[in-house]
């Protein structure tokens, strides 16, 4: 089954501020399964899909699926690797100069770490972002 553009000349310039924002995701497995089933159903009945095509495409999704299961491996392997290091933080000098140009220091009470990284908890309860710009020293 051949299938030509889905987009035309015409919205090209469209289309391209709006697929940029996707393919960073890429085809998850359920896109892909769903579109696997789909080229099935739609196959030429006097011209059916070559088992080795079937074959092929039924390894990519083998693929696909184990790739997303070595991402979720991944992510737990650096979330754990996150919480080891914040642990090395508390108790723990740390200073730092803020956009505003103050400086601050003080010793990290808690560390809590969510999507947009570590957060430092000083004991005078000043968060501070872990990352560049941050010193530690010993306390």
């Amino acid at each position: 089954m051949n299938v030509t553009s889905a987009t035309d000349s015409t919205s090209k310039s469209n289309s391209t501020s709006s697929t940029s924002n996707t393919s960073s995701t890429g085809v998850d497995y359920n896109t892909f399964l769903q579109l696997l089933v789909a080229e099935m159903k739609n196959q030429d009945p006097t011209n059916p899909m070559d088992t080795s095509q079937y074959m092929s495409q039924f390894a990519q999704l083998s693929t696909v699926e184990q790739a997303m299961q070595t991402n979720n491996k991944l992510d737990s392997l650096l979330s754990s690797q996150s919480l080891s290091q914040a642990d090395a933080l508390i108790g723990k000098k740390v200073s730092f100069t803020d956009s505003t140009g103050a400086t601050f220091s003080g010793k990290v009470a808690s560390i809590s770490i969510n999507t947009d990284g570590s957060i430092a908890t000083l004991e005078d309860g000043t968060k501070v972002a872990v990352g560049p710009g941050l010193t530690i020293s010993q306390s």
